[in-house]
């Protein structure tokens, strides 16, 4: 029988993808999700325009912090719903908690009630904060965040850690590093400075445009949690939450990015520069070894093709701008 797999957050940019995945290989999903105004309903709902369409995804509308989840039957879970964004959360660090701690607790503990052992959560590479040395190591301690929201997940790695110790759960910990691609949120940078540029505004760019990021395309976000899934059902007896890092393999300063972007739009780029962000970390850099090691994990695709392929979405979905 097929597996039937809980994905939390999944009219989501990357849940979504991964919910497509799930039943493209054949696994039943059952995808949850509340509709956080975080961004437009609309969005999120042409999200879930293929996974309704499929008849191995049920989707549920239910909220992690205050709802009954639907375990029946389901063998693993994929949470991935959050409150996102660094920057929102120093406006309102209390829903962060809510949602990324309250919720996850709520999530693990409905697991561990219905018997489910094997749990792939999503966390970020923001738990690294300002001061760990490049590349991030998993073994890094990980205990400065400078934002509520790389605060919220690291608390959510903990708890799993409690869990893992307590219960029995495996838990795969994925710390995501800048996942773009074609559904990107609306208020990241990719998608941000796409939409601006291809309709000739300027691009506000924080800083002197040295930072960097490691960005990491959508498909390889996909494998790894599809590798992870997989992770947790081989791994040894007993409980473990184990942090791995999904990256792209590639430091990119931001000027190159904004460059990057304008040059395959075909397009010239105005920037207006601004101070530092506030929350915002000067560099991200995974180390890939224990993602090699544990999940088979190697970046595919790299930032060129990447946002060739972004801005081909952006295009086909908007038009392209005159």
């Amino acid at each position: 029988m097929s597996p039937r797999v809980l994905v939390t957050g999944a009219a989501g940019f990357i849940a979504s993808h991964v919910a497509e995945a799930l039943v493209a290989r054949g696994d039943e999903v059952v995808a949850l999700d509340n509709f956080d105004p975080f961004y437009p309903r609309a969005v999120k709902e042409r999200n879930l325009e293929t996974l309704r369409r499929s008849k191995g995804c049920r989707f549920v509308e239910a909220d992690i912090v205050r709802d009954p989840l639907p375990l029946d039957g389901v063998s693993v879970v994929v949470h991935l719903a959050a409150r996102p964004g660094v920057r929102p959360s120093l406006e309102d660090p209390a829903s962060y908690s809510e949602t990324n701690v309250t919720g996850t607790v709520r999530v693990l503990e409905a697991a561990r009630r219905a018997g489910i052992r094997r749990v792939v959560f999503g966390s970020s590479s923001s738990v690294y904060g300002d001061t760990t040395p490049a590349p991030f190591s998993e073994e890094a301690a990980a205990v400065e965040p400078i934002s509520p929201y790389a605060a919220s997940k690291r608390a959510g790695e903990l708890v799993a850690h409690a869990f893992a110790h307590l219960y029995g759960l495996q838990i795969a910990c994925l710390r995501f590093f800048t996942v773009y691609g074609p559904r990107q949120r609306p208020d990241l940078a990719i998608h941000r400075f796409t939409d601006l540029v291809a309709r000739g505004q300027p691009v506000r760019m924080h800083g002197d445009g040295s930072s960097e990021r490691d960005y990491t395309y959508i498909t390889d976000c996909v494998d790894g949690v599809l590798a992870a899934m997989a992770w947790t059902e081989r791994t040894r007896p007993g409980g473990i939450a184990q942090p791995i890092n999904i990256g792209g393999g590639a430091r990119v300063r931001l000027d190159r990015l904004i460059e990057l972007i304008a040059r395959t739009l075909g397009r010239e780029v105005r920037i207006e520069r601004h101070g530092d962000q506030p929350g915002d970390v000067r560099l991200t850099d995974a180390d890939l070894r224990r993602a090699g090691r544990e999940l088979g994990f190697r970046p595919k695709v790299g930032i060129e093709e990447g946002i060739r392929l972004f801005v081909r979405w952006y295009e086909a979905t908007h038009g392209r701008q005159s």
